[in-house]
């Protein structure tokens, strides 16, 4: 069934065009979970942790990937939806290769310094070694891995959603196949794991980039263009949301490394990075539905179809509702079985990160609705207050928990942080989602 942004979407025809995109998601994350299994079952506890400790600094370089991904798709899409195909090309040639510069630079810097900031972030004496290693080569893979980051929007605005998802699947394939082969065979240890993501990554970013620089049959393709400055800053702009929600995720990751280093030590820290990575795949279903979703809103505003952007909105709010509430039951469910696949080796490390898992796992409630709006208000143009949702919620919230919450309920007000965090990040959400209904013309 081919399905353009221009058409009237139902709640099959919305499911259907975002499920690439939501499977694709799922899948980055899964192969993200499957070298955490690696590396915990092959090389240990202490090696899992040195992951979750260095992980976060790659993710704020990649945040940058995110920010022009977000923020210039929403241009392109926009661009589109008021019928100028050249210039929306020229839009997307710009943040690609602004991506490939932006990216090398960070990169560099961040490998010169990779020591004292894993000492920066919460690294141990036992750990530092591994938290080095790992960082340096994956820093290494930074620009590809920003480039498969936005060519999985660009993918969707360029009406090929499926293209994105079969390179997202080739690119999973490759990285667990050589975690196999390098940690499980050749034993390479944490170096193996990060050798195999970049490797993945390189196929995810630059395979994209050979499709769209050839002739093909989407509507976008890379080409000669210019750098416009006033298009770049509103794609910075548009995007600083996703800018800020992933500098403020891994920074809060760091916290919680730091405080929970302090309070149970490596093990919990090993713990935590279990519930991080099957959060990975929960999350991503939210964050796949409105990545597959946001250029249809572009689409619309920019055409000013105000009667789909309506219907849109409301079919897109009923689907996060049914959603989490069926996470809920799937977390708990699966919180003992996933539990044990990581740390099943450990029992006294089982079941600490069973009990915080189920109690972690009940933000999901909440979670969705925020990461909605931050990505419905960055879809419609307004960068600022998407970017204060996302910097409320996950800075000043959930950073501002994880040291109230132990205080007041110890161990378990580690896991509940998320919870209260994310709840009152919906407020928040919703509040401004009635605010600007009217103003926006979505509901």
């Amino acid at each position: 069934m081919k399905i353009t942004l221009s058409q009237h979407f139902t709640y099959k025809t919305l499911l259907l065009y975002t499920l690439p995109s939501i499977i694709m998601m799922v899948f980055s994350s899964v192969y993200s979970i499957v070298d955490g299994l690696f590396v915990s079952n092959y090389v240990g506890k202490l090696a899992l942790s040195a992951v979750n400790i260095i992980f976060p600094v790659f993710m704020v370089v990649g945040a940058l990937g995110f920010m022009l991904g977000a923020g210039g798709s929403a241009i392109v899409a926009k661009t589109l939806g008021e019928g100028d195909q050249p210039l929306a090309r020229r839009y997307f040639s710009m943040i690609i290769y602004s991506i490939i510069v932006l990216g090398a630079v960070a990169s560099i810097l961040c490998i010169v310094f990779i020591c004292p900031l894993a000492w920066l972030v919460g690294a141990s004496e036992l750990i530092i070694e591994d938290c080095v290693t790992y960082g340096t080569i994956l820093l290494a893979g930074s620009v590809p891995f920003m480039l498969q980051s936005a060519f999985q929007t660009f993918f969707v605005v360029a009406e090929k959603p499926h293209l994105g998802l079969i390179m997202t699947l080739i690119a999973g394939g490759t990285n667990i196949l050589l975690d196999y082969i390098f940690i499980g065979v050749l034993g390479m240890g944490i170096a193996g794991a990060a050798y195999a993501t970049v490797a993945g990554a390189c196929i995810g970013g630059f395979a994209p980039l050979i499709y769209f620089f050839a002739k093909n049959k989407s509507t976008l393709r890379l080409g000669k263009t210019r750098f416009y400055g006033k298009q770049f800053l509103i794609a910075c702009y548009n995007g600083s949301s996703e800018l800020l929600s992933n500098i403020s995720a891994s920074v809060v990751s760091m916290l919680y490394n730091i405080r929970i280093m302090a309070l149970l030590g490596e093990s919990g820290v090993a713990a935590y990075s279990v519930m991080m990575y099957v959060d990975f795949v929960f999350v991503a279903i939210f964050l796949g539905f409105v990545i597959g979703s946001a250029p249809i809103v572009s689409y619309n505003y920019g055409s000013g179809n105000d009667v789909e952007q309506k219907s849109v909105f409301k079919k897109s709010v009923t689907i996060i509702a049914i959603t989490s509430v069926v996470m809920i039951g799937l977390s708990e469910a699966l919180a003992g079985p996933l539990s044990k696949a990581f740390v099943g080796y450990d029992t006294e490390l089982l079941e600490m990160t069973e009990n915080g898992f189920r109690l972690f796992a009940l933000c999901y409630l909440f979670c969705g609705i925020n990461i909605f709006a931050s990505a419905y208000f960055t879809a419609l143009g307004q960068g600022l207050l998407s970017a204060l949702l996302s910097f409320a919620r996950t800075l000043i919230l959930r950073g501002g928990m994880v040291f109230v919450m132990p205080a007041l309920f110890g161990t378990d007000g580690i896991w509940l942080a998320v919870l209260v965090a994310e709840a009152l990040g919906a407020v928040a959400s919703i509040s401004c989602l009635a605010a600007k209904r009217k103003k926006l013309h979505y509901a």
